[in-house]
């Protein structure tokens, strides 16, 4: 067994156990090589960074928030100065993860895709994805204006080729436009460009539903669950924002 076959070897055997940064470590090395990642490979480096970031973006939503009672319920200046302390320490973490993932997409997995699509999108997503995680924690108006429009550039060439290229029921451009409308919702606060966005790849999707490959039926579907999640919940909150913006005709 070869090194980058060890490395994949052990990667899938840490995300049997959850050692999600021992497999981030493996998938590290297999990433730098020189030979480009296939969809698997691709799969278990995603696999591994959505978790080792996935539980500091809670862990910093949970410590925002602690800090955040603190504040109100007016606890002592010590409390609050560790609760700050935390959530930087995070931060600072959350940050260096996000910027490892943009610094080998763009120097290493991106520079070799040559003219194969589907891995071009998975890694322009992934690259609109964390800078988008960046945003979130972000100090500044400035800093943040900038990281968002890193993010939206790379989610819009992504979805741009996605639209030229790829069946509208391919999970890669489903799950692109589910980050994507994400994207509009949480980070650019338009509701309605996130709902349009959804709607389009929703329904785009379930019309072609039979003619799409069967063996991206599950994970589509899946998919579109969340889109219409989504929606249910986000046209909701407009149709609310409309009623009460519209005036009261009672005398």
């Amino acid at each position: 067994m070869g090194d980058r076959e060890e490395c994949i070897a052990l990667a899938k055997l840490a995300e049997q156990v959850e050692r999600f940064d021992d497999m981030v470590a493996k998938m590290k090395v297999v990433a730098t090589g020189s030979d480009p990642l296939n969809e698997e490979e691709r799969n278990l480096l995603s696999v591994a960074y959505k978790n080792v970031v996935g539980t500091r973006r809670s862990s910093w939503r949970v410590i925002s928030s602690l800090e955040q009672k603190a504040k109100e319920k007016g606890e002592s200046e010590k409390k609050l100065q560790l609760c700050e302390e935390y959530r930087k320490n995070i931060e600072k973490e959350l940050n260096q993860l996000c910027d490892e993932v943009i610094s080998l997409l763009d120097n290493h997995l991106l520079p070799k895709v040559g003219d194969s699509v589907e891995p071009k999108i998975f890694y322009l997503k992934m690259k609109g994805d964390y800078f988008r995680y960046k945003v979130e924690i972000a100090s500044g108006k400035e800093v943040e204006n900038s990281l968002a429009a890193k993010s939206e550039e790379a989610y819009k060439l992504a979805y741009d080729i996605a639209k030229e290229s790829l069946n509208p029921t391919n999970p890669i451009r489903l799950g692109l436009a589910l980050n994507f409308s994400v994207y509009y919702y949480e980070i650019k606060k338009e509701s309605s460009t996130a709902c349009e966005l959804a709607k389009t790849a929703f329904d785009e999707a379930i019309a072609q539903l039979d003619a799409g490959k069967e063996d991206d039926y599950k994970d589509s579907t899946l998919i579109l669950q969340l889109l219409r999640d989504n929606l249910t919940l986000w046209s909701s909150e407009l149709e609310q924002e409309a009623d009460d913006a519209a005036p009261d005709d009672d005398q």
